[in-house]
């Protein structure tokens, strides 16, 4: 993944539009994508014209003709990122050049215009400065942005797109895993995430939608999330869930399967949090092997002892512990432990310190928006 900064980032004016102020009462207790901001931001595309009209309005429905492509062909990409408040009351995003870059690398899979860095990250920054009162004061809370684009074009013929919407919505969150142990996973034996040279490393609604099927066979067996495996032989992990997976061993390694763009039929989504763990992992003196890894070997290894943690990384959860692996066999792996171990917990310990300000950023990944309000 390149390594992007503010630096590298030409700067783009995201309007102000006044939409007068908003009096929606913040929650209490914010449940993940239960609630949303005043506002949000929006940008237009057309072939003829390119990208034009940003604007911040008042969050509210949009108009979107019946025949839309969006509607139709799942012409869409989205991604997902947070906005943190510091000690000294200052408003920060996590890595969104990061996430500029892989909104455009599934643009361009799903052969949508390819919105420049500049705009993503000024719309994300407009939206949080004009909403950051929005942030949670609670602890590890923070506001989750969702940047969405849509094909718009009133039309049934499947054909590459002549118009499209880019928009940022915003929720408050909590900790996504919170009061939750070790999540309980289930091995999916007859659904595949994604094949080879298919969308799985684009982040498109598609790939969510076609996982709630094994997720429900999932919830039916008792467990919490998927282990998805590749489509071709079933026998190498891919995502747990809509997360990346790590394994920790007992001699220093950290393993995870590897990615790649979605311009090479990649199966596994590039996450950002999961390329910020290697990156501390490496730092902490941890060996990262990004290398292809088997069902069997995580089964063999925790029944060894050799691996000693099990963990997944996403926006939403950051770090959560795995526990059992079950599968239609009956128990495949044993948990490791009751909770998250030594290298995750020292792993997350550090992201979210750099997060939310308590520790100084070595690597660039926080983004000043303003103050907050």
């Amino acid at each position: 993944m390149t390594r992007y900064n503010a630096s590298t980032i030409e700067s783009a004016s995201f309007p102000r539009v006044s939409t007068g102020r908003q009096t929606t009462p913040l929650p209490e207790q914010p449940e993940f994508g239960q609630h949303f901001t005043d506002h949000m931001a929006l940008m237009d595309w057309t072939a003829e014209s390119g990208w034009h009209s940003p604007r911040i309005t008042a969050y509210t429905p949009f108009s979107l003709d019946p025949a839309a492509a969006a509607l139709h062909y799942a012409l869409e990409v989205f991604e997902g990122l947070k906005a943190y408040r510091h000690p000294d009351g200052t408003s920060h995003l996590f890595r969104p050049w990061a996430n500029a870059q892989r909104f455009q690398e599934s643009s361009e899979r799903l052969v949508l215009p390819s919105l420049p860095a500049k705009w993503f990250v000024a719309a994300a920054e407009a939206l949080v400065d004009v909403d950051a009162r929005w942030i949670p004061a609670q602890e590890e809370a923070s506001l989750y942005l969702r940047p969405f684009l849509i094909a718009t074009d009133a039309f049934l013929g499947l054909r590459v797109p002549r118009t499209a919407l880019f928009a940022v919505i915003a929720s408050p969150t909590l900790p996504y895993f919170s009061e939750r142990g070790p999540l309980r996973m289930w091995l999916s034996s007859e659904h595949s995430r994604a094949g080879k040279g298919g969308t799985g490393a684009a982040k498109c609604g598609g790939n969510y939608a076609s996982s709630l099927l094994a997720a429900s066979i999932a919830a039916d067996h008792g467990c919490d999330q998927v282990v998805f495996t590749d489509a071709s032989t079933g026998r190498l992990i891919e995502e747990a869930g809509n997360m990346n997976l790590f394994l920790a061993t007992r001699d220093g390694a950290l393993i995870t399967p590897p990615v790649e763009p979605a311009s090479r039929g990649g199966t596994i989504l590039a996450g950002i949090t999961r390329d910020s763990v290697i990156q501390l992992a490496r730092g902490e003196g941890l060996r990262v092997e990004e290398r292809p890894v088997k069902v069997d070997e995580w089964a063999q290894g925790v029944h060894s002892g050799y691996i000693t943690e099990a963990f997944a990384t996403g926006t939403a959860a950051v770090v959560a512990p795995l526990g059992e692996l079950l599968g239609e066999s009956g128990l495949i792996a044993p948990a490791t432990s009751s909770s998250l171990g030594p290298v995750g917990s020292s792993l997350r310990r550090r992201l979210t310190d750099i997060q939310f300000g308590f520790a100084p950023d070595a690597f660039g990944w926080m983004h000043r928006v303003g103050p907050t309000r």
